[in-house]
């Protein structure tokens, strides 16, 4: 039998740790927690961690720069905690590189629900379908190794992409050519509706895009369809 997934929670106010840890524990997941980014580095350094759930506000470096820096060096997948009226914090946190937000004061099943939906997204490997499974797929100026997750450029630099990063990417490429919805990315992404001022996949587009495109204010890779959504405007060719 496999082990429970692995989950660090890191908050400043010692109750919230210890009532987030004792529930995740009793819901069969594994949880250690930290009372701040210096705390949580060293618990990373020292442990395998399958998600991250970190709290926006703490003393010391916040959780929006601790989540940037994360997502720069790593895949693994982050949960905000944001306070209820920070929608600033959401979105940029988004922008940085978390896979999903909860606002305090929550409820911990739903923060359960959450961890679940972001590690069943995560927990398989990302491959793309049909013929392109275990394949190098280039696009534009780049390659896609779908069996390693990795992207390079054509002067072989590695760019690096969060899980977030990876499956909307995978999502397009799967789909060259088409013009996807905001719902339909939502969906096929995070497998949830978007309501009417869900911003989250435009935030991603805005991630993805400085990523690969070579100029991002004429985004050329990822194009804007008006009232139709995304695009990925590029030919796609399997390599091996």
């Amino acid at each position: 039998m496999s082990e429970a997934p692995h989950i660090l929670v890191v908050d400043d106010h010692k109750q919230i740790r210890d009532s987030v840890t004792r529930f995740l524990e009793k819901n069969g997941l594994r949880a250690s927690s930290a009372k701040d980014a210096r705390e949580m580095d060293v618990k990373l350094a020292n442990g395998q961690f399958d998600l991250i759930v970190l709290d926006v506000m703490m003393p010391g470096e916040s959780g929006l720069s601790a989540c940037q820096r994360i997502s720069s060096g790593s895949k693994i997948p982050i949960l905000l905690l944001t306070a209820l009226s920070e929608d600033t914090d959401r979105i940029v946190g988004l922008e940085i590189g978390a896979d999903d937000y909860l606002p305090k004061p929550f409820n911990p099943r739903e923060l359960l629900a959450r961890i679940k939906a972001i590690l069943r997204r995560t927990s398989q490997p990302e491959t793309l379908g049909g013929g392109f499974a275990g394949k190098r797929v280039r696009f534009a100026h780049l390659t896609l190794d779908t069996d390693r997750r990795v992207l390079m450029d054509d002067q072989g630099q590695e760019i690096l992409l969060t899980t977030s990063d990876h499956k909307l990417l995978t999502v397009l490429l799967e789909r060259a050519r088409v013009v996807l919805s905001r719902e339909q990315l939502l969906d096929l992404t995070a497998g949830k509706t978007a309501g009417p001022l869900d911003r989250k996949i435009d935030n991603q587009i805005s991630r993805l895009r400085r990523k690969i495109e070579p100029d991002v204010l004429r985004p050329s890779i990822i194009t804007t369809v008006r009232h139709g959504g995304y695009c990925l405007s590029a030919d796609v060719e399997v390599l091996e």
